[in-house]
């Protein structure tokens, strides 16, 4: 998102074995990373982040009607996310097939937003804050199944215009992105 909005970002990575130590978690609000540092002001919640930093950047929608529509799609991104996570770190041996199998079935539900669009965005005109959070979620996913998006046209289509746009084509093809790993316990 930040690539894209034209803004300059550094991403800190914390190894393993200096999260341990504990220093750092102590700093943190909740016990946990991510942190967003923005000036002065130091954030917890990757979803708090992307609400702060859409209505920073333009990515939030022209008026208060879209943005509760921005936080309801983003909401459901989360569902997903949240699924997506239980399998990955939860259930990946014995529950894939499964996922796998059901995904089409909160796929659709995104599918049908986006062929009714007009900008093929999921709310308004113009790219939000939570186009941004489905499409990390479809990328996640195209890696987990390669033809997750085969029988949605509509998402299948987003995804592409989202990794074509410029800044996000570059970020996609850095070794800063392609370095590391979709989830901290390298099932994907």
């Amino acid at each position: 998102m930040l690539s894209d909005l034209d803004q300059e970002w550094e991403e800190v990575v914390v190894s393993f074995d200096e999260w341990m130590k504990g220093d750092l978690k102590n700093t943190c609000v909740f016990g946990q990373l991510p942190k967003l540092q923005d000036g002065d002001i130091v954030l917890f919640q990757s979803n708090t982040f992307l609400r702060h930093l859409g209505r920073k950047h333009g990515a939030y929608g022209k008026n208060d009607e879209e943005a509760a529509l921005i936080d309801m799609f983003n909401d459901g991104v989360e569902d997903l996310r949240i699924k997506y996570l239980k399998l990955i770190y939860q259930e990946y041996e014995t529950g894939k097939e499964e996922y796998i199998k059901n995904l089409p079935g909160h796929l659709s539900k995104f599918e049908a937003v986006l062929e009714k669009s007009k900008s093929g965005f999921l709310v308004g005109d113009s790219i939000s804050f939570a186009d941004y959070s489905l499409f990390e979620q479809l990328l996640n996913h195209q890696v987990l199944s390669a033809t997750c998006l085969d029988s949605f046209p509509a998402l299948k289509g987003f995804a592409q215009r989202l990794s074509g746009r410029p800044k996000i084509k570059a970020f996609l093809d850095s070794d800063a992105y392609k370095s590391l790993p979709i989830n901290g316990n390298g099932k994907q």
